[in-house]
């Protein structure tokens, strides 16, 4: 869990700037979306978790 938090900071929370907290709020519910169904995992050859899990099936 932590090394996901690293994760998101690094790759969206340094590179933006904010105005309200709903905004912030809504861009980490986006990652973390993003993070879980599209972003493709080196642990996973290269696959989304998503495309993981199907392969699996």
């Amino acid at each position: 869990m932590e090394g996901f938090w690293g994760t998101l900071k690094c790759e969206k929370y340094y590179l933006n700037k904010y105005s309200t907290f709903e905004e912030l709020k809504k861009d980490i519910e986006d990652y973390i979306q993003f993070y879980n169904e599209k972003r493709l995992q080196k642990r996973l050859n290269g696959l989304s978790p998503l495309e993981y899990r199907a392969k699996a099936a």
